[in-house]
């Protein structure tokens, strides 16, 4: 009996040591992603000795600039094709969250919403932003809003892109995100990362999958190699947030777009209902045949309400 345990033990050792050889990714050094994805435009600012990687681009003389945030395992590229366009006429900032793309971690590893929003409240204070018209996509949009109820005075619009805020069951989860909720196999998370895993989870959130190209999957699968990230993906995911928080949605009295994809299987429209129904003062508009990322799966088509509602804005001095 004791030959047969030791037998199957060696094997399961096998199998575990194949799966590593096979699909373990080392953390990529932070110089080399920084040489493929920190050039110019990017700039790093220093919040509570974290280098936070940003872009500020566009007419500097834009007194009140819009401000992007991205959202769970994504990074400031994913506003890329609506930045080339804004900041002809904007001023447009976005930044890597901690825990993502080639800003890292937080260092006390505390991936609360209350811990993000006063990180954005430092980010704006350290870049002399007194106001801005502030926007996000999923993560980056209950921040958003979360930051806007604290801060009102902070901001003059809002733009919630499938953003979260209500307890919902997703129709659809991105693979990564299904794993590092997982006991056990989550710890291994940190180690082993097949590359076909970053695939399957952007596929989940674009409604058009031939949209998911090798450079948009080697982008996400790199940057979450940067050291640390892949457990801060797991710290941040294991985060249980106050589920009455969206009462505070209530309060928010500024002009407010709410775009959605039709086709979002991770934040159903059924979300983007709720915003509608609370928020006193929004304009909602639902993105026929576009999926949890509309500004990185179909820039032009989801800029054009954003132009629409910033059209009235006057923010040059």
């Amino acid at each position: 009996m004791k030959t047969v345990f030791k037998i199957l033990f060696l094997i399961l050792a096998a199998i575990v040591l194949i799966v590593i050889v096979v699909f373990g990714y080392r953390d990529i050094p932070l110089e080399t992603l920084k040489m493929k994805y920190g050039k110019a435009p990017s700039s790093f600012i220093s919040i509570d000795g974290i280098n936070v990687h940003y872009r500020d681009e566009g007419l500097s003389k834009d007194s009140i600039p819009l401000v992007l945030i991205h959202g769970t395992g994504s990074s400031l590229h994913t506003f890329e094709g609506w930045t080339n366009q804004l900041k002809k006429t904007r001023r447009v900032i976005r930044m890597d969250l901690p825990a993502y793309g080639l800003t890292g971690p937080f260092k006390d590893r505390n991936y609360t919403m209350d811990s993000y929003v006063e990180f954005i409240h430092k980010f704006l204070n350290a870049k002399s932003i007194h106001k801005c018209i502030l926007g996000g996509n999923s993560l980056g949009g209950g921040i958003a809003w979360r930051y806007t109820a604290r801060y009102p005075n902070k901001v003059s619009k809002l733009i919630l892109i499938d953003a979260s805020g209500y307890a919902i069951k997703a129709q659809s989860t991105p693979i990564a995100f299904q794993l590092a909720k997982t006991p056990i196999i989550k710890n291994l998370f940190t180690y082993i990362t097949p590359k076909f895993i970053a695939r399957k989870s952007v596929e989940n959130v674009y409604a058009d999958i031939t949209k998911v190209n090798d450079t948009l999957v080697e982008r996400y699968f790199e940057l979450a190699l940067r050291a640390g990230n892949r457990q801060a993906f797991i710290d941040r995911l294991s985060v249980e947030n106050d589920i009455n928080s969206y009462e505070k949605i209530k309060t928010i009295t500024q002009n407010t777009l709410i775009i959605w994809g039709e086709k979002d299987k991770l934040i159903p429209t059924e979300v983007a209902l709720k915003f509608h129904k609370d928020l006193p003062n929004n304009t909602l508009v639902i993105l026929n045949g576009l999926g949890h990322v509309p500004m990185e799966e179909n820039p032009d088509k989801s800029l054009v309400p954003v132009l629409e509602f910033l059209r009235d804005t006057n923010t040059l001095d």
